[in-house]
């Protein structure tokens, strides 16, 4: 849990351990593939399955909401070329003020 905290930190002062946890759990078996485990933010099919899956399912946002938050999460994080997906879940959960729907 650490390693993702310590990359949440880059990004944000402030990290809420149990959201980090909730988002690790909810990702589950897609942490355990290095490919699946990075959101490629350059694919629209990989966006689109963030807008559909975690922000609507988890989050509760509507396409518009998730479109922005996504984007502001991509412009966030627009030097990291590996962009770890809990540490995109946690930004967009945070960006949409939506952590308390993951804590």
């Amino acid at each position: 849990m650490s390693e993702y905290k310590s990359d949440i930190e880059k990004y944000t002062d402030e990290v809420y351990e149990d959201a980090v946890s909730n988002i690790a759990k909810y990702c589950g078996i897609a942490l355990r593939n290095k490919d699946s485990s990075y959101v490629a933010a350059s694919d629209k099919k990989e966006l689109d399955t963030v807008k559909n899956g975690f922000a609507k399912k988890k989050l509760g946002l509507s396409p518009e909401q998730a479109d922005a938050g996504i984007a502001e999460v991509c412009a966030q994080m627009k030097g990291t070329r590996a962009k770890h997906r809990v540490t995109f879940y946690y930004l967009l959960a945070k960006a949409t003020n939506t952590l308390d729907k993951v804590s």
